[in-house]
């Protein structure tokens, strides 16, 4: 029988290896090695993945400081993890904008045990990175992306692997994430299709008293998929 996602999902992360020759003052996100992230991971994975059902893969642009890069999860902050997962941690009760909006899509949809039965949500990097204390995503400077595209190659590689859903994807960020994507998508046949999805950040700043447009968009695209 074939191992369970939720442990090819754990052994990826547990066998990032942060990039070398990274541009002069970019630091990593890398939340893994700390025992409080390997429990809560296990636990969530365990909680969403343990089958060999075939994903959707949600593609974010990389980790940031105040979700993944504490939590270890993609676009889940500890009020989430907590709150919408219900699993227990030592993290405090921080949240971010990006993780609110995902959220309150996941309630929408039906919960995160029906979104995560179909979908999973990884990054185009895995890694998050910063910069001056900032978040710094892998496309902001021509030389990290370009020193990083043997990362995220690999990476991708390594998770179409997995059973999941080759005839599409979803790329969150419309922009430069899904130029960037696509072009690898092109170059490598990964997918089949890219539907894309305004970032959770940009409706959150800037779209808030849209937000249930935006539920519906994503909701529109996930339900056409499922």
């Amino acid at each position: 029988m074939s191992e369970y996602l939720s442990e090819q999902i754990l052994a990826f992360y547990t066998n990032l290896r942060v990039p070398q020759r990274l541009p002069r003052g970019v630091e990593v996100l890398y939340p893994f090695a700390d025992a409080a992230v390997q429990i809560v991971m296990h636990q969530f994975y365990a909680q969403y993945f343990q089958d060999t059902k075939e994903r959707t893969l949600i593609f974010g642009i990389n980790p940031g400081r105040h979700g993944a890069g504490i939590t270890g999860i993609n676009f889940t902050a500890p009020r989430q993890l907590l709150h919408d997962c219900g699993i227990q941690h030592t993290f405090g009760d921080s949240s971010e904008l990006s993780a609110e909006f995902i959220y309150a899509m996941i309630q929408a949809y039906g919960g995160a045990e029906k979104f995560y039965q179909t979908f999973f949500i990884s990054a185009v990097s895995p890694l998050g990175y910063v910069l001056k204390g900032k978040n710094l995503n892998y496309y902001d400077t021509p030389l990290l992306q370009r020193r990083l595209k043997p990362f995220i190659v690999d990476c991708i590689m390594q998770q179409i692997q997995w059973p999941v859903n080759r005839k599409r994807c979803i790329c969150i960020g419309g922009d430069k994430n899904l130029r960037y994507l696509s072009d690898l998508n092109d170059q490598y046949q990964w997918f089949q299709e890219i539907d894309v999805l305004p970032h959770p950040r940009f409706i959150m700043q800037y779209k808030r008293k849209y937000l249930q447009d935006y539920i519906a968009q994503y909701l529109d695209v996930l339900t056409k998929i499922e």
